[in-house]
C-alpha cells in the first residue's frame, strides 16, 4: 500500500541542539498512520508528525529539541534528509532514520541536494579576513556516500547560491562572471563547457530527460532591450545556435518558468518602479518563449501587477494572476489565448495540485486568505476554505491534501499549521503556544507517479473539526444611520467566471476588453433607445397622473453620483428654455448656448450611468 508523504514544519528553540540518535532499522513511519511523519522546525525544537489521519509525533525520529537548527533539506524523492545543528550537517536515511553521514559544516544556513542524491551542496555566509585579504571558500559540494569534500568555491550572494543540475546529474552548472560555468558528471575540477555572454545575469536549466535546455537572461543597458535566449547543451556557439530569443524593454529582473516537459518557458518581466505611478509593484510583463522559435508578449485583459503566474503540470497551459484588486485570474493555452476566465476577486496567489487536475486560488499576506478550490477539467467550483493569517501553502504530493501555516518572521502571534482535504474540510489544527514560535512548513517530497490521480470529489470530506471559516466583520455604521436599511455600495463590481473557449459550432474568438465594453454600451443604448420611445407613447397618458416616488439607483460612488445629479439639473433647464423658445419667448444668447451644449451633456451623463 502507498502512503502519501509526510508534512515537515520546521521550528526553532533556544537550547544547542542535541545530537542526532542513530536508529538503524527502525522505520519513522509509525504503524498506526496511513501517512510517512512530518518535520517540524521551531521554537519547539526539530521533530518529525506522522500525517493523515494520526498527526501524532513520530518517535522514530529523536526529538533535536535546540535553537540552532536553521538549516534543513529534503532530497527531490524524500528519502533523505539533511540538517545542521549549529556543530555540524547530518543526513537520515527517512526510511530507516539511520544516520548516514556528518559534514563539518557548524555555520551552513543553506543545504540542497542534487537530483539523484550524489551530492550535499552547504552554504554559509561569506566572509574576509580582518587584513581585507579573500575569504575561504564558503560553497561546498560532498559526496554523499563517501562524505568526501569534492569541490569548494567562492559564492558570495545568497541569491542562487547553489548549483543547478540536470535531473539525470548529467550536468552541472553555476553563473561565475558573466558566464555559465558546466561541468559533467559531477567532475567539479574541470570545466566541460561555458556559455558567454556579456553581463549573464541568470539562467535556467530544463527539466526532464536529456537534451538539456538552458534559458539565460541578459539586462538590457544603454538603450538596447533585455532579452531571453533558449540554448540546447552543448550547443552554444555561432549566431544561429540558440533555439529562441525574445527581447523586451521594462526589466529590471525577470524570473524565468520551464514547463514540465521542457518546450517552453515563461518569463515575468519587472521593473523596480512604475514610471506612471498607477502601481506601488512596480511594472510586470508577461512574455512566452518556445524551444521552437515561437515566442509572444501574453496579453493580460486587466491593468495591474502580476502577481503569480504557475504552470499546469500537464505543461499546455498555465494560470496567471493579475490586476489591480480584486484581481483577475486567467488560465490560457499554449497560444497565449485565454481558456478559462475565473473573474476578479481577492486573491494574488495559484497553486495546482501535482496532477494538475485541481487549482487553488487565493489571497494570502495583506489579503483575509480566501481559497478557491477548482475543477479544472470541468472548471467547477470545489471548495472556498478561508486560512486567515496564512504565510505558507503547499499541495501535499497525493494531490489530496493541502498544509496552510503561519510562521515568523513574517508574523510572529498565532503561529501554527492547518491541513485541509481540498473538499474544504480543516483535518487537523496546530497552534503553537504564545511564548513559541513557528519557522517553516512543508511536506516530505515524492517523485511523480508515487500517487495516482484519484476523481475529484464535490462533498467535503467528514472531519471532526468546526469549520475555521472566521465570522464576517460588521461594517461601521454611524449612530444616525444605525435603525435605517442597508444600502448596498461596492467599491467594485466583481466580474463572474466565464469560458473562453469558443462554442461548439462557431470559430469567434473570445472578444477582447475593448470590444466586450463597446458591446456593452451598444446594448445600453439600444435599452435606452427603447425605454424613449415607450415613454414617448405613455406621456400623453401619464402627464396627468400623479408621480409615483421611485428609489434612486446610485452608483456606489459618491462623486460620480454628484456629478450625475448636477447633469440631470443642467437637461432638466435646457428642457425648460426648449419650451419657453417653443411658446415663442425671446431667448438670450448665454440661454441659446446652454440648448446647443444638449447632445454632450446627454453623452456625458450616458457615459457615466454606464460606468465607463
Amino acid at each position: 500500500m502507498k502512503h502519501s508523504q509526510l508534512l515537515q514544519v520546521k521550528l526553532y528553540e533556544s537550547a544547542s541542539c542535541s545530537k542526532v540518535k542513530s536508529c538503524h532499522h527502525r522505520p519513522f513511519q509509525d504503524k498506526m498512520s496511513s501517512n510517512p511523519p512530518s518535520l517540524m522546525r521551531g521554537s519547539e525544537g526539530l521533530y518529525m508528525v506522522n500525517g493523515p489521519p494520526s498527526f501524532t509525533e513520530n518517535t522514530a525520529f529523536q526529538r533535536d529539541s535546540g535553537k540552532n537548527c536553521k538549516a534543513v533539506a529534503f532530497s527531490k524523492d524524500g528519502s533523505l534528509f539533511a540538517w545542521c545543528n549549529g556543530e555540524k550537517v547530518n543526513v537520515v536515511n527517512v526510511t530507516s532514520a539511520e544516520l548516514l553521514c556528518s559534514f563539518d559544516v557548524p555555520k551552513a544556513v543553506c543545504l540542497q541536494f542534487s537530483p539523484k542524491n550524489n551530492v550535499l551542496a552547504t552554504w554559509q555566509a561569506y566572509t574576509t579576513a580582518k587584513d581585507g585579504t579573500a575569504g575561504v571558500p564558503n560553497l561546498q559540494l560532498h559526496d554523499v556516500k563517501t562524505g568526501k569534500c569534492l569541490k569548494s568555491f567562492i559564492q558570495k550572494k545568497m541569491q542562487n547560491w547553489c548549483p543547478c543540475w540536470a535531473d539525470d546529474e548529467s550536468i552541472c552548472a553555476r553563473n561565475v562572471n558573466n558566464e555559465v560555468h558546466f561541468f559533467e558528471n559531477n567532475n567539479f575540477n574541470t570545466i566541460a563547457n561555458k556559455l558567454h555572454l556579456q553581463k549573464v545575469n541568470d539562467f535556467v536549466l530544463s527539466p526532464g530527460a536529456q537534451p538539456t535546455k538552458v534559458a539565460v537572461y541578459v539586462p538590457g543597458s544603454k538603450g538596447a532591450p533585455s532579452f531571453v535566449r533558449l540554448y540546447q547543451y552543448p550547443n552554444f556557439g555561432g549566431p544561429q545556435s540558440a533555439l529562441a530569443n525574445k527581447s523586451f524593454f521594462k526589466a529590471d529582473k525577470v524570473t524565468m518558468l520551464w514547463n514540465k516537459k521542457a518546450t517552453a518557458v515563461l518569463v515575468i518581466a519587472s521593473t523596480e518602479v512604475d514610471k506612471t505611478g498607477a502601481s506601488y509593484y512596480g511594472e510586470q510583463t508577461l512574455h512566452y518563449i518556445a524551444t521552437n522559435g515561437e515566442s509572444a508578449v501574453v496579453q493580460l485583459p486587466k491593468n495591474g501587477p502580476i502577481y503569480d503566474v504557475v504552470w499546469n503540470p500537464n505543461s499546455v497551459e498555465f494560470c496567471a494572476v493579475y490586476g489591480f484588486m480584486p484581481a483577475k485570474a486567467t488560465v490560457f493555452n499554449l497560444k497565449c489565448d485565454p481558456v478559462f476566465d475565473f473573474g476578479t476577486g481577492p486573491r494574488n496567489a495559484a497553486y495546482y495540485s501535482p496532477h494538475g487536475h485541481i487549482l487553488v486560488l487565493a489571497g494570502f499576506g495583506n489579503l483575509r486568505g480566501q481559497m478557491e478550490v477548482w475543477d479544472v477539467k470541468n472548471y467547477k467550483l470545489i471548495s472556498k476554505p478561508v486560512a486567515s493569517d496564512s504565510t505558507y501553502f503547499a499541495w501535499c504530493p497525493d494531490g489530496e491534501h493541502i498544509v496552510t501555516a503561519t510562521c515568523a518572521p513574517r508574523l510572529r502571534v498565532s503561529n501554527g499549521y492547518k491541513i485541509w482535504h481540498y473538499t474544504g474540510s480543516l483535518l487537523h489544527n496546530y497552534e503553537v503556544s504564545s511564548n513559541e514560535e513557528m519557522w517553516q512548513v512543508s511536506w516530505q517530497p515524492f517523485l511523480d507517479g508515487v500517487f495516482p490521480a484519484k476523481a475529484v470529489k464535490y462533498q467535503a470530506v467528514p472531519s471532526e473539526l468546526p469549520s475555521a471559516e472566521p465570522k464576517p466583520a460588521q461594517a461601521y455604521r454611524p449612530p444616525a444611520l444605525r435603525n435605517k436599511p442597508v444600502t448596498s455600495s461596492k467599491l467594485h463590481e466583481d466580474e463572474p467566471p466565464q469560458n473562453m473557449k469558443p462554442q461548439s459550432g462557431s470559430s469567434d474568438k473570445p472578444l477582447s476588453k475593448t470590444a466586450l465594453k463597446n458591446q456593452r454600451k451598444h446594448e445600453a443604448k439600444k435599452a435606452a433607445k427603447a425605454d424613449a420611445n415607450q415613454d414617448s407613447t405613455q406621456s400623453s397618458a401619464s402627464q396627468n397622473a400623479p408621480r409615483s416616488v421611485v428609489p434612486a439607483v446610485t452608483s456606489g460612488d459618491p462623486e460620480v453620483d454628484k456629478k450625475i445629479k448636477n447633469l440631470k439639473k443642467k437637461l432638466k433647464a435646457i428642457e425648460q428654455l426648449k419650451e419657453q423658445a417653443a411658446a415663442g419667448k425671446q431667448l438670450e444668447k448665454n440661454q441659446l448656448e446652454k440648448i446647443q451644449k444638449e447632445t454632450a451633456l446627454l453623452q456625458e451623463l450616458e457615459d457615466l450611468e454606464l460606468g465607463l
